[in-house]
């Protein structure tokens, strides 16, 4: 097999572009940037870090994305828009979002590596679990998405969605001219496309700080009123295509 620029760990098997978006003043990325650039891959892998332009990154993450395989990829403010710059100029096979914050586990890597193998044209996503940074109250959130993810078939961005290139593209990749939400639509285009959702069964972790840093009650309560107006939205998105309701939750991936 050829190898191909800004890929690393050539094998016959599919490639891999993480995608880590970047707002302005993130601070955190680089233990992740390091975790994965060590990590025993079975395949190529590329990492692009979606950045803002003319947003200067931190020290510590600026350093991470000198190291080989790393790229930055700048354009437009917005996590949709950034997230779909760097789709564009990915080389892998597989797109795989992951945010900043995300921990990412020996186990999580070999969950993802079996459900690459797999090669199914599906719309991959994880279990989440938050970090002890904040309130205990954000296990009973996670426990709570978790459900929402199995029965209703509505992950959300930070259980890191896997998809191949072809199909992001097919889908129209993120809605850029959402505020926020753009991971709910996405999924929603895809229930929309009959495009199954399948669990992969192990956990990314996420920063809980959200919640510590405006309280728990208060930010559970704009997650359910933000949940349940893209639920609405998405529903008369599906309503308006052939196939409604189609492209629900599959079987955990090994």
């Amino acid at each position: 097999m050829r190898r191909r620029p800004g890929l690393r760990r050539v094998t016959q098997a599919a490639t891999l572009s993480v995608i880590i978006p970047f707002a302005p003043g993130e601070s955190c990325g680089a233990t992740l940037i390091e975790t994965l650039r060590h990590a025993p891959w079975s395949r190529e892998i590329e990492l692009l870090l979606a950045t803002v332009a003319d947003t200067p990154l931190p020290a510590t993450i600026a350093q991470a994305a000198l190291a080989p395989g790393v790229r930055i990829l700048a354009s437009g403010a917005g996590r949709a828009c950034q997230m779909n710059a760097a789709a564009r100029a990915a080389r892998g096979d597989w797109l795989w979002f992951v945010h900043a914050d995300s921990q990412v586990s020996t186990a999580a890597l070999q969950a993802l590596d079996a459900f690459l193998a797999a090669n199914r044209d599906v719309l991959g996503y994880f279990d989440l679990h938050y970090a002890a940074d904040g309130p205990r109250g954000a296990a009973l959130n996670a426990a709570l998405a978790n459900l929402r993810s199995r029965w209703l078939g509505l992950p959300f961005g930070d259980q890191g969605f896997v998809l191949q290139r072809d199909t992001f593209a097919r889908l129209g990749g993120y809605d850029e001219n959402l505020p926020r939400g753009e991971d709910h639509a996405l999924v929603w285009r895809a229930h929309a496309a009959c495009l199954p959702l399948q669990r992969i069964s192990a956990a990314l972790v996420s920063s809980a700080r959200r919640y510590a840093q405006a309280g728990w009650a208060r930010t559970t309560a704009i997650s359910v009123a933000r949940t349940l107006a893209q639920v609405w939205r998405g529903q008369r998105l599906a309503s308006t295509t052939p196939h409604p309701g189609a492209g629900s939750d599959s079987s955990a991936a090994p």
